[in-house]
C-alpha cells in the first residue's frame, strides 16, 4: 500500500484500511450495469524506443525500458473506445489489467497496469482528489508485521524518501470518494515485470513512463471507475 495523505494519523490510516470490507454495504461498489466497454481493434503501435525512452531530465532519472522488457499488448496506445463516460474519465478494468483515459470523439487512451491485493479490494466510482510527484512511501503496519525490515520506513521514521527504487515510483495519484480516502492508489513502478500481473502488494501501478503521461493529462477532480 502507499503512504497515507498529508494531515492523517496512522490511527485514522488503519481505521480506513479497516473499513475496505464495509465499503459495499456503504454503497461503494458500482451499482446497476458497468461502463459500457467496446475497445475495437487498436490503431497501429508506436514503437518501444519512441514510447518509452530514457527520461534523463526527471529529478530521478528514469531509464529507458527496452524492447521485450513490456509486452506489447500492455504498451500504451490510443484505441478506438466506445463509452458512456465522459472525456476525462478513467477506468480501470481490474479483469483485463487494463486503465482507460477517456478522450473526446471516441477514442481513450490505454495503458497496462499490475495489480496487487489492494487493487483488487475496491471496485466503485469516485475522484481523483491529488496527485503528486515523487511521492514517499509508507509502508502500513500490516506489511512491516509481515516484513520487520520495512520498519525503517514507518511513518514515525519518514517513510522512504522518493526514489527510483521506491514503490510508489515517479507519481502518484490518490482516490477519494467525497471526504474519504480509499486508501486506492494509481502510482508508477520500478518493476516493468509486473505490469500484467497480480503481484503481492500495492494497489493500481504503472510503469513510471505511463504514470507520467497519465499524471499530465488528468485533472485533480477527474471520475474515476474501477470494475
Amino acid at each position: 500500500m502507499e503512504s497515507t495523505p498529508p494531515g492523517t494519523s496512522r490511527r485514522t490510516f488503519l481505521r480506513t484500511l479497516g473499513s475496505f470490507g464495509l465499503l459495499a454495504s456503504a454503497g461503494c461498489s458500482v451499482t446497476g450495469d458497468p461502463p459500457r466497454l467496446n475497445p475495437v481493434p487498436t490503431r497501429t503501435p508506436i514503437p518501444v524506443d519512441v514510447l518509452y525512452p530514457a527520461l534523463l531530465n526527471e529529478r530521478f532519472p528514469i531509464p529507458a525500458i527496452k524492447p521485450g522488457q513490456l509486452k506489447p499488448n500492455f504498451r500504451r496506445r490510443r484505441i478506438d473506445y466506445s463509452t458512456t463516460e465522459e472525456p476525462g474519465t478513467v477506468i480501470v478494468d481490474t479483469r483485463s489489467f487494463y486503465l482507460y483515459h477517456v478522450e473526446p470523439g471516441g477514442t481513450a487512451m490505454r495503458y497496462g497496469v499490475g495489480l496487487g491485493r489492494a487493487g483488487f479490494a475496491w471496485s466503485g466510482r469516485a475522484r481523483i482528489a491529488w496527485k503528486r510527484k515523487w511521492p514517499k512511501w509508507t509502508p502500513p503496519e500490516e506489511m512491516i508485521r509481515r516484513e520487520p525490515d520495512l520498519r525503517r520506513w514507518s511513518a514515525a521514521n519518514g517513510g522512504m524518501p522518493p526514489g527510483i527504487t521506491n514503490p510508489l515510483g515517479s507519481r502518484a495519484l490518490y482516490i477519494f470518494q467525497g471526504n474519504r480516502d480509499t486508501l486506492y492508489r494509481l502510482h508508477g513502478t520500478p518493476e516493468v515485470f509486473s505490469i500484467g500481473q497480480a503481484v503481492s502488494s500495492g494497489c493500481v501501478r504503472l510503469v513510471n513512463h505511463d504514470v507520467i503521461h497519465l499524471y499530465d493529462r488528468v485533472r485533480s477532480g477527474s471520475a474515476i471507475v474501477v470494475i
